[in-house]
């Protein structure tokens, strides 16, 4: 073998390291402790985040390698654009990412037995599904939150661009989360009206996000399971980032209680990533084994999204792309 491919594969194989590398930092807070433009010391870092000093110099300097933090002088290190985003208080900051993923982190050890097997990574690390583990660790539920609103928070301004609500008079939000989506809707269209649906332990930090939007007087919320119900009286039913935590068949459960509810011409809106054709590197294959490994899902294509709708009784009539990796997948019953 060439050198050039050896070098090439020992790159990509220490990317465990990277990753680990950029959670610990983001953990510890080491960002928050340099102003852009003023370099700190190793010393200085390792004092303010309780590390130790020549260990956490040598991941900085790793770092710094790939973009992240700039050594600059005497073991200092300032920002990149990279590093900025970091701190606690950058706009859209991504540390809260880092720091879920920091938690979960041990489930990428399940990724050869879900390869082997087919089944779900994280039961194997952690004994059970990630969102009944989410359940009963409520400490995580806010850093969860926080988490995927920091990862995928700026699809919704994206998706409000690319695709047009304006005829929709009562929206849905299936599996809705904390609110991050039904409130900019509902502030953009003040003629709708929402429904935000999600388990029990989900809704209860909704509510407090409705009210920071101001919507809360045009926003239901109720409580439940979109394996069991789904509530009806919308003329659209929205999902994003839910069909792609879970297999086809629990994908048809939902897809078939949506079908029940929604009206002749109804709409359903699927918000995920439409994993494209080729061999080029996207978003969506690596969330796709972020799937496979957390939740036991997948990110899909069109055909297999066109495929789902026909089983669970819609046709796919429309998917809008976004200045993002997701789209909006459109569908009405058959």
């Amino acid at each position: 073998m060439a050198q050039e491919e050896t070098d090439q594969l020992n790159r990509m194989m220490f990317g465990a390291a990277l990753t680990r590398a950029i959670c610990t930092v983001a953990d510890l807070g080491v960002a928050d402790h340099i102003q852009a433009g003023v370099s700190r010391s190793a010393a200085y870092l390792a004092k303010a985040t309780g590390c130790h000093e020549r260990s956490l110099y040598r991941v900085l300097r790793f770092l710094s390698g790939h973009g992240l933090f700039q050594e600059t002088k005497n073991g200092e290190f300032d920002h990149s654009n990279l590093s900025a985003a970091l701190r606690s208080d950058a706009h859209g900051s991504y540390r809260v990412a880092a720091q879920l993923y920091h938690n979960a982190f041990a489930a990428w050890d399940g990724l050869d037995h879900s390869v082997r097997t087919g089944e779900t990574g994280f039961i194997k690390v952690f004994g059970k599904p990630i969102f009944e583990y989410i359940g009963e660790h409520p400490e995580l539920a806010p850093v969860f939150d926080a988490g995927m609103t920091s990862i995928h928070g700026y699809e919704t301004a994206a998706m409000m661009e690319a695709y047009d609500f304006g005829a929709i008079q009562v929206m849905a939000d299936i599996g809705g989360g904390n609110g991050s989506l039904i409130g900019p809707v509902l502030q953009r269209y003040p003629e709708m009206r929402g429904i935000l649906f999600d388990l029990s332990h989900v809704v209860a930090r909704a509510k407090v996000n409705l009210k920071r939007y101001d919507i809360s007087d045009r926003c239901q919320v109720i409580e439940g399971s979109f394996f069991e119900t789904v509530p009806s009286g919308a003329d659209a039913y929205l999902l994003r980032h839910v069909l792609h935590d879970w297999t086809d068949e629990q994908c048809l459960q939902i897809l078939g209680l949506c079908r029940k509810v929604i009206s002749k011409r109804g709409k359903l809106l699927i918000v995920e990533c439409v994993i494209p054709v080729g061999n080029d590197p996207t978003g969506s294959k690596d969330f796709d084994m972020a799937m496979m490994v957390f939740p036991g899902g997948l990110e899909r294509t069109e055909g297999e999204f066109r495929t789902l709708f026909k089983r669970a009784g819609f046709e796919l009539s429309a998917v809008t792309p976004t200045s993002t990796m997701v789209s909006v997948i459109e569908g009405k019953p058959i």
